[in-house]
């Protein structure tokens, strides 16, 4: 049996940049980048200018975002917000509400300069913490072609 208490003893998020969305209250956002994302910037900090070296324009990335305004109370959901759907618990949907609101979100990298990326689509509000970036492998995933 895994001793949680010891495995995350050093589990600790390092915020690495900041979104910069014209998207400004929580009744702007889509619910996925899909249904209606902006072009945004992604703000490194300085320090973190070497762990661009290899991203590219016109590559896709997976953004990790810590959705600091969400409800990490909430246990189950009405999905997309439909009143009129039944709840469904957090982990079955891709609410924002969750106990580690995390979210992930495909980007296209449309921009490049210093430590300043620009996406598309991103659906998140202004302000909103990075906590990661990961390339997406060409190759390694369905539908992607060298």
């Amino acid at each position: 049996m895994v001793d949680v208490e010891s495995a995350c003893a050093d589990m600790r998020l390092r915020v690495v940049g900041v979104v910069r969305s014209p998207l400004v209250s929580r009744e702007d956002c889509p619910r996925q980048g899909i249904d209606g994302g902006v072009e945004a910037e992604v703000e490194l900090a300085p320090e973190y200018v070497e762990a661009m070296e290899g991203l590219e324009e016109g590559r896709d990335a997976m953004l990790l975002t810590w959705l600091h305004l969400a409800d990490r109370e909430a246990l189950k959901v009405h999905p997309r917000g439909d009143e009129d759907a039944p709840l469904r618990g957090v982990f079955a949907t891709r609410s924002p509400s969750r106990p580690n609101p995390v979210g992930l979100h495909r980007v296209r990298i449309v921009g490049l300069n210093g430590t300043t990326l620009r996406v598309y689509p991103l659906e998140v509000l202004d302000g909103t913490p990075v906590i990661d970036i990961k390339a997406i492998i060409r190759g390694e995933e369905p539908g992607l072609a060298e």
